[in-house]
């Protein structure tokens, strides 16, 4: 059976259940699952390859103790182990050690809406089918977790912490992190950009041991919210990240600015902070000199403060925080003046539909150094369709265009062209640092004069309200025959 095929099959399942109501739950329900397989699956292999290594999870509650018998336990008695045995005992885990506080963590905001044991122990034997401790069942189970990652777009509002991989994958491509620097996603979701940073740095840099246990050692993330928390750790033990207890449960914006130490400062910053939506009463004290409670505009302030001097950051913003006057103008001065913004990608509409149908903005900027010029890159959806849509996303090959033009690490031989242009911090201060700036090359269609316009408007109001009148004597006519 295809890991797609089996998804859909728990899926098929648990939908049977009344006591799962809608995708969010049942995702959550789902995910704190495959956790207690998967963690298993990874004790197993390293009882067998460290002779002091025990599992934090008590030994009658592990997956192959109580769930991998087919044939176990089922109906009332499985409901009643684990309402009153797995789940007390596992959100009062001690916290020993960093493996010990993930298993807490996750199962701390974690619940069992299932009421049918027979339904769970049909999910379960097929949640055991999975070995992952074979590489080619992970790597099939990593398109699986996308898959399920995916099936967020109908929980809730899903675009706060889904970016299209793309997206992750050019971003992190460009900011190129190494094992040796320290990167942080203060919103860190599923954690997209943490796993596209691990594949790539596995692939550049990761050559021996030491190198992957650095890299390790120098990831950061927090995330607010209990569902993508439990689904960022999950998908850090899917990519062999032994004891992600580095992922926080926390907002990273409830902490005052000014308490964030040099010693928290970090060297790489790759994220999607939710935007649109606003933090709660008294978080803006936090931000004295940006008092606001606008979450997108909030993060950005933490970015600038988060970075070490030459640190390096891309984020995704919507066009409001390019435009958007009062503190987002102050805003805009303070990353220019303290951070060089030296490209931004203007992305369409469509890329990140169905979650949201507003533009984007790819910002990259590092620390240290004032803005002198920005570069800008529009980036266009391909001739060969009209807008991006969930079954013709944005692929990493449609950016394979602003790529070459890139120009390196050093960013050297960047030309103007129809995609791209170069504006100056001078103009950028005229503008009132206004940086939704169109791009120059491509003539907008002449729509006429205003006045001109509404003289249509009105004459085409009125030959409606004429076939109406007209239509309503046709009417009326052939009801008094």
């Amino acid at each position: 059976m295809s890991t797609r095929t089996l998804v859909k099959s728990i899926q098929d399942v648990m939908r049977k259940d009344v006591g799962v109501d809608g995708d969010a739950q049942r995702l959550s329900q789902l995910v704190w699952m495959f956790f207690l397989k998967i963690i298993d699956d990874q004790d197993e292999a390293l009882e067998f390859t460290r002779d002091d290594y025990a599992s934090p999870i008590p030994e009658h509650l592990q997956w192959r103790n109580w769930a991998a018998d087919p044939e176990g336990i089922t109906g009332d008695d499985l409901l009643d182990f684990i309402n009153d045995q797995l789940f007390p005992t596992l959100k009062e885990l001690p916290r020993t050690n960093a493996r010990a506080r993930v298993v807490r963590s996750v199962f701390e905001d974690a619940y069992n809406y299932m009421k049918s044991g027979q339904l769970m122990r049909q999910v379960i034997n097929k949640i055991s089918e999975v070995d992952f401790n074979s590489l080619t069942e992970r790597q099939h189970f990593g398109d699986l977790y996308e898959q399920l990652l995916n099936d967020l777009q109908n929980a809730g509002n899903a675009g706060e912490y889904y970016t299209p991989r793309a997206v992750t994958a050019f971003m992190v491509q460009q900011i190129d992190p190494k094992p040796t620097e320290s990167l942080m996603d203060p919103a860190c979701g599923t954690g997209g950009f943490l796993t596209c940073a691990m594949r790539h740095m596995r692939e550049q840099y990761v050559k021996r041991p030491e190198d992957e246990a650095t890299m390790q050692g120098n990831l950061h993330a927090v995330e607010k919210k209990p569902l993508p928390h439990m689904l960022c750790t999950t998908n850090m033990l899917l990519h062999n990240i032994e004891e992600p207890a580095w992922v926080k449960h926390d907002n990273t914006l409830a902490r005052p600015l000014i308490s964030w130490t040099k010693d928290e400062r970090v060297d790489v910053i790759l994220t999607n902070p939710p935007f649109g939506g606003k933090e709660e009463d008294g978080i803006e004290n936090n931000f004295p000199q940006f008092k606001t409670r606008e979450t997108a505009d909030l993060f950005l302030a933490l970015i600038i403060r988060l970075l070490k001097p030459k640190g390096r950051a891309a984020v995704v913003l919507p066009d409001g925080s390019l435009f958007g006057e009062g503190i987002k103008t102050r805003l805009k001065e303070h990353l220019l003046k303290e951070c060089n913004l030296h490209t931004i990608v203007r992305l369409p509409n469509s890329v990140f539909k169905p979650y949201a149908s507003i533009g984007t903005n790819l910002l990259f900027f590092e620390k240290g150094t004032p803005t002198k010029d920005i570069w800008y890159w529009e980036h266009r959806v391909p001739e060969t369709q009209k807008a991006y849509s969930m079954t013709k996303p944005i692929r990493l090959e449609h950016l394979s265009d602003c790529a070459a033009w890139w120009g390196g690490p050093e960013r050297a031989g960047r030309e103007e062209s129809d995609r791209a242009w170069k504006v100056s911090i001078d103009t950028v201060r005229e503008r009132g640092f206004n940086l939704d700036i169109k791009n120059p090359h491509v003539v907008e269609e002449d729509l006429g004069k205003p006045e001109e316009l509404l003289e249509k408007l009105t004459a085409a109001e009125r030959d409606v309200a004429d076939l109406r009148a007209e239509l309503k004597s046709i009417l009326e006519e052939a009801l008094l025959r």
